[in-house]
């Protein structure tokens, strides 16, 4: 299957905890993504409940409080949802 290099722009923190999310499932940030967003459209849960509690620590070292209720409402210069 062909793939395509893109830029994505994203809240900082949250891309650290993506990253840091895909290092620890010794893949890379675009498969991790390609899979939730998969998951996504079928309407499934991406995530284990050992995943996401390795989500959570994340989320707790690179300062992400970014919630779905911030999705689609974060203006280009956002940092920390804060």
């Amino acid at each position: 299957m062909e793939k395509t290099q893109t830029g994505v722009r994203m809240a900082t923190p949250l891309l650290k905890v993506l990253k840091g999310l895909a290092e620890y499932k010794d893949m890379s940030l675009g498969d991790l993504l390609e899979g939730i967003v998969l998951h996504a459209f079928e309407g499934k849960a991406p995530f284990s409940e050992e995943t996401i509690t390795v989500i959570d620590k994340l989320r707790d070292v690179y300062d992400c409080r970014l919630t779905a209720e911030n999705a689609h409402k974060l203006p280009d210069d956002i940092e920390t949802g804060r």
